[in-house]
């Protein structure tokens, strides 16, 4: 297969534009778009994940949308394998893909590869570690990470849990460290790819302004009428990955644990709109990381990325 098969990478942090852009690209007939989302995975969870509706999804097809239930489990190892038999069945059509969204933890795993003997999720250990968080705490499983991996345990706080149950969750399986497993591992690169990096990255400002107005837009249209749903669905609790989901998570303890008062609606309200703002600042730092080892080609407007990619893609 030849070394310059071309990927575009359509990235930037939440609510800046990336979804209206990619869907311009295909309008011009030779792309097809694969979602890089974490939370767009899940099906049932549209209003609260700003999921393109079905009419835009009938315009625009998106792979990588709707694919399992808010039950499961998705790793970035099991996204790399998806995305690169779906990069190469799209090449097979002569067209070229367009891989859109703001997981850049999925990014860095496709643009550096992944270690490639490490155990895949274990939905009982999984388990096992999580009850144990609920009867002896997430400090006691933090204590037990450091004591098996006293260098994981330097990096994670207490608070990084998903974090956490990956690294016990190895270490039970294979009785080695995390760490020690990733540094002696080969990575897996798709170096048969030319990775063409975009970002969208708007003026703080301005993004924490459409941030506010996508969350007033989200709480009008039914969201927590989705999130009642959901829980009638679905045996919902919030250490489940989905629920981890920057709104799904306020807005399923205010239902679960609370009394619905306006007060703690409009706390719940304002502890959504806090973690949806530290997640872009996330999604910055992690934009800034890759840029020291890739290049990428910025825009602080859409304008600015609309034009430039018409002249490059027209």
């Amino acid at each position: 297969m030849s070394s310059t098969l071309p990927v575009i990478n359509l990235m930037g942090p939440t609510a800046s534009g990336k979804t209206a852009l990619a869907c311009e690209l295909y309008e011009r007939g030779h792309f097809e778009l694969i979602s890089v989302d974490s939370a767009l995975i899940y099906k049932d969870m549209d209003i609260g994940t700003a999921k393109p509706t079905k009419e835009e999804l009938a315009l625009y097809p998106h792979h990588l949308i709707d694919i399992i239930t808010p039950l499961e489990v998705y790793s970035a190892a099991q996204f790399v394998e998806d995305a690169m038999q779906l990069i190469d069945q799209i090449h097979m059509k002569g067209k070229t893909p367009i891989l859109v969204g703001g997981t850049m933890l999925y990014f860095k795993s496709l643009l550096e590869g992944l270690s490639t003997n490490l155990p895949g999720a274990d939905a009982e250990v999984r388990a096992a570690i999580e009850k144990q968080a609920e009867q002896e705490g997430w400090q006691s499983v933090y204590d037990e990470l450091a004591r098996v991996d006293p260098v994981a345990g330097a990096r994670f706080k207490v608070s990084d849990r998903q974090r956490i149950i990956r690294a016990i969750e190895v270490y039970r399986l294979t009785g080695q460290p995390i760490t020690k497993l990733q540094a002696e591992q080969p990575k897996n690169v798709p170096y048969r790819y030319t990775f063409h990096n975009y970002a969208l990255l708007p003026d703080r400002i301005e993004l924490h302004k459409r941030i506010e107005q996508r969350l007033f837009k989200m709480w009008s249209i039914g969201f927590l009428n989705e999130v009642e749903s959901l829980i009638k669905k679905y045996d919902l609790n919030d250490n489940l990955p989905s629920m981890r989901s920057v709104g799904y998570r306020q807005a399923l303890d205010f239902l679960l644990k609370s009394d619905m008062s306006h007060n703690n609606r409009r706390e719940m309200e304002d502890k959504a709109l806090f973690a949806t703002r530290q997640l872009a600042k996330r999604q910055y730092t992690w934009l800034r990381s890759l840029q020291e080892t890739h290049y990428f080609k910025t825009y602080l407007t859409i304008k600015q990325a609309q034009e430039d990619l018409r002249n490059s893609y027209g």
